[in-house]
């Protein structure tokens, strides 16, 4: 499975795809944040937003923008077509200038980023969520990347499960086909 840092960066992907991307969740329509409600969306979207300053509102347009672009990674994938997806993460790996470094981080051991220290929030983070998809589309992982086969619902997950069967973003979107099963069954039955 993945590490820890890259599980990080895929868990941010995930996040960033479905805050900031319109479509439909848990079968209600899904309208991302914009305007004043972008930036606190996007702070709260990343990991450890606790400790991290405002998100500048020209930041927050950046990943919006990045996040339509790994949402068309995931829709490929869920479609079976990788190599539509590997042309998507490429182009995030250029504009981003991804590149791994080591960086010391006070008090932790040696760190591998994907981005300059000098690189912007939004560069950063699209940096390294744009290495994380390329390294789970580069190895027998793809398939864990998912796209919500829950009715009116189109929001994407990590398959993090042992045998790679996870087909939900959520235990709603779950819940809400397992009793729609139970009820079409009960309805035949008489």
């Amino acid at each position: 499975m993945f590490d820890g840092h890259v599980k990080t960066l895929l868990d941010a992907a995930v996040s960033l795809v479905n805050t900031l991307t319109d479509g439909s969740r848990q079968g209600r329509p899904y309208t991302a944040p914009s305007g004043d409600d972008l930036a606190r969306a996007v702070h709260e979207a990343l990991p450890l937003a606790s400790a991290r300053t405002a998100v500048e509102s020209r930041h927050a347009a950046y990943l919006t923008d990045a996040a339509q672009e790994m949402r068309a990674v995931f829709d490929a994938v869920a479609g079976g077509r990788t190599d539509q997806a590997a042309e998507r993460v490429n182009a995030l790996l250029r504009t981003s200038g991804a590149r791994p470094q080591l960086d010391r981080v006070d008090g932790e051991p040696w760190q591998v980023h994907f981005h300059g220290a000098e690189d912007t929030l939004a560069v950063g983070w699209t940096a390294g969520c744009a290495t994380a998809l390329a390294l789970a589309l580069g190895s027998d992982l793809a398939g864990r990347l998912g796209v919500c086969t829950a009715p009116q619902c189109d929001r994407v997950y990590i398959d993090n499960s042992r045998n790679a069967v996870r087909h939900f973003c959520s235990d709603p979107c779950r819940s809400r086909v397992k009793a729609a099963a139970f009820r079409a069954r009960r309805a035949a039955r008489g």
